[in-house]
């Protein structure tokens, strides 16, 4: 028995020996990210990824889920960090937010914005590509019931077609009540599609072929700056008819616009708390809307791989994110990609 504890000492003491012989990012537990299923999401995430690995010697990974899963596992730190995050839309954000276990850094993304869009030639009409202007005078969500025919859905003819957000996206709930709210419930089909590349690809086939289609869209996408888009007109923003929106379970939502966009990189308070120094790195991330769309537009059309995309935006725009961080930390990041 004292030889079998000699030799198990030895062995702790080997292993204790070795773990602290180890580099400090591989004894590390990894930073957990969310994994978004959106471009500028998944952008987003791989350059902040690539700066806390390589600046602040941190492992990370990433985990999928949907945004409201996402956000309920930063409330409870099983994840850490949430790269594009519009902080104050979702009631899951808003609850975690006022209990002090999340918050939002920064303002990542300025002249972000979101709405219902439709193609200018379904309103202007398109001369050269011999398109007729199917809805002249479609200028608001107001005009959309008389509309229904010009955008017929294919498998239930007698009502249009709304291109929804894909299932699980805060998003998705707020257009599905958006739609009671504007009482075109009765005439239009909530179409959703299964993820984010789906619902782009609707729309790019839709749009290629000079089709009519309405849908939900974003900024910053390559999407926005690839074609010609009209925005609808929607009512003022109010607070309180923003809160029957963003309620799945509210039988009577009221019209609004939505709340006004901003981009912030979600953390969970024991997150901010550990790692300070990453805090405030985080509070100064802005990404120019001009680049960031370029880079996208990179990664969509050549189907580049978001981590790829990411290394190739921070060797190519150093003067955007050297300004997020100290002089050594950055050198550190500068080095890796070379």
């Amino acid at each position: 028995m004292k030889g079998l504890k000699t030799l198990l000492a030895a062995s702790l003491t080997s292993l204790s020996l070795s773990v602290a012989a180890l580099p400090v990012s591989a004894a590390e537990t990894p930073v957990h990210f969310a994994d978004l299923n959106w471009e500028s999401g998944s952008l987003i995430t791989e350059v902040l990824r690539v700066i806390v690995e390589e600046g602040y010697d941190l492992p990370t990974d990433t985990l999928p889920g949907t945004t409201i899963t996402l956000e309920t596992a930063l409330a409870k730190n099983d994840i850490q960090v949430i790269g594009e995050e519009w902080a104050g839309r979702s009631p899951v954000w808003v609850k975690a937010e006022a209990e002090g276990k999340v918050v939002g850094l920064g303002d990542t993304v300025k002249g972000a914005t979101e709405g219902w869009w439709v193609p200018e030639y379904v309103v202007k009409g398109d001369p050269a590509k011999g398109i007729k202007p199917l809805a002249p005078d479609l200028k608001s969500v107001n005009d959309l019931a008389r509309y229904k025919d010009v955008f017929k859905d294919p498998e239930s003819p007698g009502k249009g077609r709304f291109l929804n957000s894909p299932i699980g996206w805060t998003s998705e709930v707020v257009n599905k009540q958006k739609l009671k709210a504007y009482g075109l419930d009765d005439s239009y089909v909530n179409f959703r599609s299964g993820s984010g590349a789906a619902l782009d690809a609707e729309i790019a086939s839709s749009i290629r072929r000079g089709k009519p289609v309405l849908f939900y869209y974003w900024s910053p996408t390559p999407l926005m700056g690839r074609y010609k888009l009209i925005q609808l007109e929607e009512p003022p923003f109010d607070a309180e008819a923003w809160k029957t929106l963003t309620d799945a379970d509210n039988p009577d939502p009221k019209p609004t616009r939505s709340l006004a966009s901003k981009l912030s990189i979600g953390v969970s308070t024991p997150f901010q708390k550990a790692h300070p120094q990453i805090a405030q790195f985080f509070e100064k991330v802005e990404f120019p809307i001009e680049p960031l769309n370029k880079a996208l537009a990179t990664m969509s059309e050549n189907h580049t791989a978001p981590r790829e995309v990411a290394q190739a935006f921070l060797k190519n725009h150093p003067e955007v994110w050297k300004a997020w961080l100290p002089g050594d930390v950055a050198q550190k990041v500068e080095a890796s990609l070379k």
